[in-house]
């Protein structure tokens, strides 16, 4: 008979599985620091069997690993420490850690997780309720609200930029007005209520009639756990432009007459209410002419620098020079080592750069004879320009070039002419 009890009450009576989720335990009120002497009220909600039972056990309480003589669904408490719940045939409930204070500041925070999108509440607090004054709050060392009395402050909807560790300040009267008195440190985590989402290729859409139906894409998230039952809404967007806005549907099929070369897409998820948005990264479609198997995310890098609002980055080809180097063109010269065709006959199969290498294999002392001879008409020809420049400002400086200057090409073709070379009359 013992034996039969045992099994029935391990079974539940609605014929719901033997593996039940894990009750949820609360605090009364929603603060997990308390001042010394004070008292919260834990409350174990679960699933619980209406089955006759030997022993009237329901609840089973936890501080730490020890069991607590308490099998109702509700205690009051005052120890600090971590505390569970189980119920009869369910694991045992996430922990609750309650502090106690004799600070005469505490802040206090929620004790159940803050999920993003959600509003943040803390609550800095005197001993046993006195009013404080003055009142800052700061997030990890920075002042973030002033009050002129005690309140709050809230958050109204927290980002995981909130997380962090907060503190508290403030005077009372106690009886006068004391110094600033500070909290201690308490940290805050805003937990991710979904993943960043991923813009996925399913595969080619069912095909209607003679043509293609195109590409289908999936954005892909996944909720908490504990948020599991949240509704999510999904909008897709090709490079700035929404191609379908939010809605209930997660996937959506990409027309072949768009499904073109070169193409990038991406996807946004979102609450009903728009307290949290986030955007996937981009994804390059392949052209017609790529297999589908082949479309994969694009690199971090370029999906950083395809940021959404951007106009996509395009690459060509740089243009093909098509301009030829000038040449020189040089009359004919007697000059030893340098051979250029004579006026009026045809001109060699190679470039003048080729005819020009031709001189590299005579001696070199006929080289160097030719440059020195070369530096010195140079240099005879600069100090004619100079001479020419300082007639034309001050005719008076040079009166013995009066009537043989004319203008700076008359000393060109006379210095080019004692080389030898065709002189030019202006």
């Amino acid at each position: 008979m013992w034996v039969l009890t045992t099994l029935l009450l391990l079974v539940p009576s609605s014929g719901q599985a033997a593996t039940l989720e894990k009750p949820i335990l609360s605090l009364h009120p929603p603060w997990t620091t308390i001042f010394k002497g004070e008292r919260v009220t834990l409350r174990c909600d679960g699933y619980h069997p209406l089955l006759l039972e030997l022993r009237p056990i329901s609840t089973l309480w936890y501080l730490g690993h020890l069991p607590l003589p308490s099998y109702k669904k509700s205690i009051e408490v005052q120890t600090p420490g971590v505390y569970r719940c189980q119920t009869r045939g369910a694991p045992v409930s996430d922990p609750i850690h309650i502090s106690v204070s004799n600070d005469w500041l505490i802040l206090q925070v929620p004790y159940a997780a803050v999920f993003e999108g959600e509003p943040l509440v803390l609550r800095c607090r005197g001993w046993y309720d006195k009013a404080v004054y003055k009142l800052h709050y700061y997030h990890d060392g920075q002042a973030v609200r002033y009050f002129h009395s005690s309140a709050n402050y809230t958050v109204p909807q927290a980002r995981a930029s909130d997380s962090g560790r907060y503190q508290c300040s403030g005077t009372m009267r106690i009886p006068v007005e004391s110094a600033p008195l500070f909290s201690a440190k308490v940290a805050v985590t805003v937990q991710e209520l979904f993943q960043v989402p991923v813009l996925r290729v399913l595969g080619p859409a069912p095909a209607r009639g003679a043509a293609g139906g195109g590409v289908v894409l999936r954005c892909d998230t996944h909720l908490h756990p504990q948020k599991r039952d949240t509704p999510l809404q999904f909008a897709f967007y090709k490079y700035s432009r929404p191609v379908r806005r939010f809605d209930w549907g997660a996937e959506y099929t990409v027309p072949e007459l768009e499904h073109d070369e070169l193409e990038s897409y991406w996807c946004e998820a979102a609450t009903s209410t728009r307290s949290v948005r986030k955007r996937s990264p981009w994804l390059q479609l392949p052209g017609p002419a790529s297999p589908l198997g082949s479309t994969t995310p694009a690199p971090a890098p370029q999906a950083a620098a395809l940021a959404p609002g951007s106009k996509p980055l395009s690459f060509r080809k740089p243009p093909v020079s098509t301009s030829v180097p000038s040449v020189i063109s040089l009359p004919n010269t007697t000059s030893a080592g340098l051979h250029f065709p004579a006026a009026g006959r045809a001109p060699t199969a190679g470039p003048p750069a080729c005819a020009a290498t031709t001189s590299l294999g005579q001696s070199p002392g006929v080289l160097k004879s030719n440059v020195d001879l070369l530096l010195r008409e140079m240099q005879l020809l600069r100090s004619l320009l100079t001479r020419v420049v300082l007639e034309l400002k001050d005719p008076q400086a040079f009166p013995e070039l009066r009537g043989t200057l004319q203008t700076p090409t008359s000393h060109f073709a006379v210095s080019l002419g004692s080389l030898g070379t065709t002189k030019v009359e202006t």
